[in-house]
């Protein structure tokens, strides 16, 4: 697997009309549905041609893959009718394939006149994201309706699935205008994601389509069409596959309650999970996730390499996050004062500004600003420019965490002040035994989110997760000017918290050493004011205060997440046939982006361990997965720095 990839920008689509006052697209020079009208459509079509509501009822969860998404009046029929259902599953989930997405704007202007529920087009509108490629997954109903969108070429984007596909809508502009998306070799890779009971339905009964379909393993007839269109398609996959059955037991048990174990606790728990949060701390974020504030902002390069592809799903999916947070009325502290991350040269600040150049994202996400404008954003001086992230910021740690704990009372409760000493495999049952061998916590599921200290337990003392001491300097508020956003590059500064401006983090691998020193001060500040000249040149450092700790790191940076391989060596197996330990999955290595990844792998994590579609592309799961340090030999952790 290449460790980078071709970044191809997003090029969103422009809002134009026929004569009739049809929405269409100049680019495919095709309407984007008949002019009897898009809602009608959808429910004739695509609805009743995949034969719903009738298929989804008594299923725990209902997939649904749709090959464009177009204006969204698919998935907005398709959730109203959910909802309308008293029988409906206990979830539904759209994946939708769009190359060129049309901006919320747009999609509110087209809804307004179509018929189409203003209230759920209003929640998708609030939630819609920014142009950029890769997977973008919203929540709506309490977690009971997610949409994964896939920003790019069907081609690229099908295969990074891994789900079971319950329903197929076969959408897009008609197979001559648009060949590609009807081609044999997207419908070979969407029949590898059916199963017995897979139902498809298109409104083309073109020739060519049946016969790629045919090809591909999908039996269709013709039946009455819409809007004057005479037939239509409706069919089934032909395979031996079975669907999947859901897991019957949900409960698990989370070691460890910072932002790894609470992030991925809250999102079990919004599928109902029961969730025995387990730390040895007498409360959540006493360990590395205790910080009074850390940067929230992505990391971009000029290639889409995995930690530019990381930061940048876990940025966007953790904004929404924080915002599901505060509609909740949970407190999060945080705030999106923007993000600067000034270059340490002038090398660099090219650099930076040739990224932007290369990689077209919207000024919403980064620009690069130079070096005038970056003082007068950061209200103080800086070194150089760099870039800006508008809607990055600080996020107090320990809030996030209790925020996720409380987010679905009664499902999670928190057993602290308790140390796990071992793991024991009972029947089909783990059992998390402290030091005087009282069960403290029994389930099906064990996720290890104790950072470090999960090599002390049962089939993960081979993880090569280590500690990295990080002391942070906390300069009193009143002894330095006032910033207006978030600083970083050689280090991070935050506008002031609880009377601190925090500064930081020193760095060094394998020192367990939890007490303040001199010496990391001096570090921080000399950072500091090389970032800000002369920012806190006269401070006192015998008089700062500061936190340690110790952050959990990978051998090459990228943390670690799935489920836990049963044997130590990658010998005679490839990373989707290697044997894991049934249940027992790992979520640790966030080193110093914790809160950028958290949430993002939270939902990545709960959604392999409960069967549902992930929110990461399947290149980008492998490159997260514990089992590939069983199959290569990686850089030491002292060897790649951190940013």
């Amino acid at each position: 697997m290449p460790e980078t990839s071709s970044y191809r920008p997003i090029d969103p689509a422009t809002l134009e009309y026929d004569d009739e006052g049809t929405p269409f697209s100049v680019t495919y020079g095709d309407v984007y549905h008949p002019t009897a009208g898009a809602a009608g459509q959808a429910r004739h079509v695509f609805m009743t041609g995949c034969g719903l509501p009738e298929g989804w009822r008594g299923a725990d969860e209902f997939v649904i893959l749709e090959t464009g998404f177009g204006l969204g009046h698919n998935f907005l029929a398709t959730w109203e009718a959910w909802r309308a259902d008293p029988q409906r599953s206990r979830r539904l989930h759209f994946i939708s394939v769009e190359k060129h997405p049309f901006g919320a704007d747009a999609l509110a202007q087209v809804h307004a006149r179509s018929g189409i529920s203003p209230d759920l087009s209003r929640q998708l509108c609030a939630q819609w994201p920014l142009p950029m490629p890769g997977f973008h997954t919203l929540h709506f109903d309490e977690g009971r309706v997610t949409l994964t969108l896939l920003f790019g070429d069907a081609l690229e984007m099908i295969p990074e699935i891994r789900a079971q596909i319950d329903a197929i809508y076969l959408d897009g502009f008609a197979p001559g205008k648009n060949p590609d998306m009807w081609s044999p070799a997207v419908f070979a890779t969407i029949a590898k994601l059916a199963h017995s009971n897979t139902r498809i339905a298109t409104w083309s009964v073109s020739g060519w389509v049946r016969t790629c379909l045919a090809e591909a393993g999908f039996l269709t007839d013709k039946i009455p069409g819409f809007g004057g269109k005479r037939e239509m398609l409706s069919g089934r996959a032909v395979t031996a596959t079975t669907r999947r059955a859901a897991p019957r037991d949900r409960r698990a048990i989370v070691i460890g309650a910072g932002l790894a174990g609470s992030s991925v606790a809250e999102r079990l728990a919004a599928r109902d999970w029961q969730i025995q949060l387990i730390d040895s701390a007498p409360q959540p974020a006493q360990g590395a996730s205790g910080n009074i504030a850390g940067a929230f902002r992505p990391l971009p390069s000029a290639d889409d390499g995995r930690i530019f592809q990381l930061t940048r799903a876990g940025f966007l999916y953790g904004l929404r996050h924080l915002q599901a947070l505060q509609a909740a009325e949970l407190r999060v502290r945080w705030s999106g004062c923007g993000v600067l991350h000034i270059a340490r040269d002038i090398e660099q600040e090219a650099k930076q500004r040739a990224v932007v150049e290369s990689i077209r994202a919207p000024q919403d996400f980064v620009r690069y600003v130079d070096v005038a404008e970056a003082g007068r954003i950061a209200g103080h001086a800086v070194a150089f420019g760099g870039w800006y992230f508008p809607k990055g910021g600080w996020i107090n740690p320990p809030s996030l965490c209790m925020a996720n704990i409380a987010r679905y009372p009664g499902l999670i409760t928190g057993r602290f002040g308790q140390r796990v000493a071992r793991l024991q495999r009972v029947a089909n049952l783990w059992r998390a035994v402290n030091e005087t061998g009282e069960v403290i916590g029994e389930a099906p599921v064990v996720i290890l989110a104790n950072a470090v200290d999960a090599r002390r337990l049962s089939l993960a003392d081979w993880l090569p997760v280590r500690g990295a001491r990080g002391q942070v300097s906390h300069i009193p508020a009143q002894s330095v000017p006032a910033l207006k956003s978030v600083v970083c590059g050689q280090g991070y500064v935050t506008p002031a918290v609880d009377g601190f401006v925090p500064a930081g983090a020193t760095f060094f691998a394998d020192d367990e050493s939890t007490h303040l020193r001199l010496g990391d001060h001096l570090e921080n500040l000399d950072k500091l004011n090389r970032m800000l000249p002369g920012y806190a040149a006269d401070y006192p450092t015998q008089q700062l205060g500061g936190r340690v700790g110790q952050r959990p790191v990978s051998p090459d940076r990228v943390p670690m997440v799935g489920g836990v391989p049963s044997v130590v060596s990658g010998k005679g197996y490839d990373p989707v046939t290697v044997p894991r330990a049934p249940g027992l999955n790992v979520l640790t290595g966030f080193g110093a982006r914790g809160l950028v990844w958290c949430s993002i792998l939270g939902e990545q994590l709960a959604s392999s361990i409960a069967g549902s579609p992930a929110p990461l592309p399947y290149s980008l799961s492998e490159r997260i997965d514990p089992a590939r340090f069983l199959f290569r030999r990686v850089r030491s952790v002292a060897a790649v720095p951190e940013i």
